[in-house]
């Protein structure tokens, strides 16, 4: 059975993100978490933030349901880092002018199952 856990509207690139999920896809959720805090990248915390709760979501789903779910098989099915909206702001340039930046955001969402 998959146990998911999904976040919306993050201040990352889904570029950036990509990166840091191909580290952890298809690992078990200790070695994820152990290699996620190890990361230096920015995208690692929220990502292992997701992870966390993932394991709430299956923690929670087997006192619930008692689906019978082994919490120390789980492993990473599959994470995608989608893209999300953009912010547009403007920022102040020369001789009164203004230049459009994006702030891009991501949805991130990873499923857990059983080995």
């Amino acid at each position: 059975m998959d146990v998911r856990a999904r976040v919306s509207n993050i201040r990352m690139g889904p570029r950036r993100g990509r990166a840091v999920a191909d580290l952890v896809r298809s690992k078990s959720c200790s070695d994820a978490i152990s290699i996620l805090q190890g990361c230096p990248r920015g995208a690692a915390v929220p990502i292992e933030k997701l992870v966390r709760s993932a394991l709430a979501n299956a923690q929670e789903h087997n006192t619930r349901h008692q689906a019978g779910l082994d919490l120390d098989n789980l492993y990473i099915k599959s994470i995608c880092v989608d893209e999300g909206p953009r912010m547009w702001r403007m920022r102040p340039r020369a001789m009164g002018r203004g230049a459009w930046i994006k702030k891009t955001t991501s949805h991130v969402t990873v499923v857990l199952a059983e080995r």
